[in-house]
C-alpha cells in the first residue's frame, strides 16, 4: 500500500497516450493565455472573480475545513453575493434559495460527494465551477462525461511511449482529474454524470466509499488525503441518460436545483449572465432591451409550464426545455445582432429568430404549437404588436 504523494511528481507526467484522461482534464493552469498572449474569451471562475475571493479571504475569520481556500460561509457568501465590513460588493453567482446553496457547502466540508441534479439550464454547471473556485482555488480538476467518456477519464491512463520502454511505473501513468484531486486534498468535478455509461459510473464508487484509487498494475492506490471531494451535475431530461445504480447515488447527497420560481428572478438572472457575457463580447449593455428579456422570458415560462402568466389560457408545450440557459443564449444573440446590424438596442426583430430556433425543435408538431400560441396569445397582448410582428416575419 502506497500512502498518497502529492501530485508533484503526477502533475509532471507527460499527458501523451492519456487515452481519454488528459483530454477530459483543464488540470494544469497553463494556457490561460491563448498562442498569441491575448485575453482569454471564457476565464476560469478563480481567475474572473479573484478580486473577490481575495477580498472574501481576507475578511473571513472563520473555521475553514482542511485545505480550503473560504470558510464555508464565505463559500456561500460568495456564489449567494453580499457585501463586507470593508464595502467590498460581492456579485451573486446564483440567484435562488439561499438553503440549497448553503446545504450543497455543507456536504462538501463533510465526506460525502455532492450530485447536482436539475432540469437543464438550471445553472448546474454553473454552481458546480463557482464551489469549486471558492473551495480549492482550482475548478478545472474536470471530467466532462459524454457517451464516450472511458474509464481511464476518471482512473488513470498510461503514457504508452514510456510504458512500452520502461514498463509500468510512477512515470508511466498519467493521473485523472479525480486522481489529482485525491492526492492534492482538492475539489474535483464530474460534468453530465448521466451521460457516462454506467460500468464507467460505477468506477467512482470505491473512490467515493474507500477514499481510495487502487492501481494494480503497480501493486498501489492512491489515498484521498483531507480536503478532497467531488462534486457531480446531471439530469434526467436529455435523451441519452444512463441511470444512476442505486450503490453509486448513495454515495452522493443529492441536492435539486429548481427553475427561477419568479418570473421577476428569471429576468435578473437573464439580465445579469448576458451582461456578464456581452461585456467580454464587447456587446450593448443589457438594461437597453430589458423590456425584450422580459419578453423572451415571458415566452419561454409560458410554454414550459403549459399556461399563459394569468392562468386563464392553457397551452400547449413544445418538445424543448426553453430553459433559463436557453433564454440567456437567446438575449446574447439577439445582442450581437442588434451591435452589428442595429442601433445597439435590443428590439423584438433581434430575438425573434433566437426565440423561434428555441421553441421549434420538432419542425412538425412544435412549429404548430408556436403558431398556436403566437395567434392566441401574443397577437392579442397589448403592448407586444411589434414582438407579434417580428415573430410571424421569421415564422413564415
Amino acid at each position: 500500500m502506497t500512502v498518497p504523494e502529492t501530485t508533484e511528481a503526477i502533475a509532471n507526467t507527460p499527458a501523451q497516450g492519456a487515452h481519454g484522461a488528459a483530454a477530459t482534464s483543464g488540470g494544469s493552469r497553463t494556457g490561460q493565455l491563448g498562442e498569441t498572449g491575448g485575453e482569454a474569451l471564457r476565464p476560469h471562475a478563480e481567475d474572473a472573480f479573484a478580486d473577490e475571493l481575495a477580498a472574501l479571504a481576507a475578511a473571513d475569520d472563520r473555521p475553514r475545513p482542511a485545505r480550503w481556500r473560504l470558510s464555508p460561509w464565505a463559500v456561500a457568501t460568495y456564489l449567494l453575493g453580499g457585501t463586507l465590513p470593508d464595502g467590498t460588493v460581492i456579485t451573486p453567482k446564483y440567484v435562488g434559495p439561499r438553503r440549497i446553496v448553503e446545504v450543497a457547502v455543507t456536504t462538501l466540508a463533510t465526506d460525502r460527494a455532492l450530485l447536482l441534479l436539475g432540469v437543464p439550464g438550471t445553472a448546474k454547471t454553473w454552481v458546480s465551477e463557482h464551489l469549486a473556485a471558492a473551495v480549492s482555488g482550482d475548478s478545472t480538476l474536470l471530467v466532462q462525461g459524454t457517451a464516450g467518456t472511458p474509464e481511464e477519464a476518471i482512473r488513470y491512463g498510461w503514457n504508452y511511449a514510456r510504458l512500452l520502454a520502461h514498463g509500468p511505473s510512477r512515470d508511466a501513468l498519467v493521473p485523472s482529474p479525480v486522481m489529482r484531486a485525491m492526492a492534492d486534498g482538492m475539489t474535483a468535478r464530474v460534468e453530465e454524470l448521466t451521460r457516462i455509461p454506467a460500468d464507467v459510473q460505477d468506477t467512482l464508487i470505491t473512490i467515493l466509499s474507500e477514499k481510495t484509487l487502487p492501481i494494480p498494475e503497480l501493486g498501489q492506490e492512491v489515498q484521498a488525503v483531507r480536503g478532497f471531494n467531488l462534486i457531480a451535475t446531471a439530469n434526467d431530461r436529455d435523451r441519452g441518460v444512463n441511470d444512476l445504480s442505486s450503490a453509486l447515488r448513495r454515495r452522493f447527497n443529492t441536492v435539486v436545483l429548481p427553475l427561477p420560481a419568479t418570473p421577476e428572478a428569471e429576468v435578473d438572472i437573464v439580465s445579469r449572465r448576458v451582461d456578464q457575457m456581452g461585456r467580454s463580447l464587447d456587446l450593448p449593455a443589457a438594461p437597453e432591451g430589458i423590456d425584450e428579456i422580459r419578453r423572451v422570458v415571458t415566452v419561454f415560462r409560458e410554454l414550459r409550464d403549459g399556461v399563459t402568466a394569468d392562468g386563464r389560457t392553457k397551452l400547449k408545450s413544445p418538445s424543448g426545455t426553453l430553459s433559463t440557459a436557453e433564454a440567456i443564449s437567446v438575449v446574447t444573440n439577439g445582442l450581437a445582432l442588434a451591435a452589428h446590424f442595429g442601433d445597439g438596442v435590443l428590439r423584438p426583430g433581434d430575438v425573434a429568430a433566437g426565440i423561434l430556433g428555441a421553441v421549434v425543435r420538432d419542425p412538425a408538431a412544435d412549429h404548430v404549437i408556436w403558431q398556436e400560441y403566437l395567434e392566441t396569445v401574443v397577437r392579442e397582448r397589448d403592448g407586444w404588436k411589434d414582438f407579434y410582428r417580428a415573430c410571424r416575419e421569421v415564422s413564415a
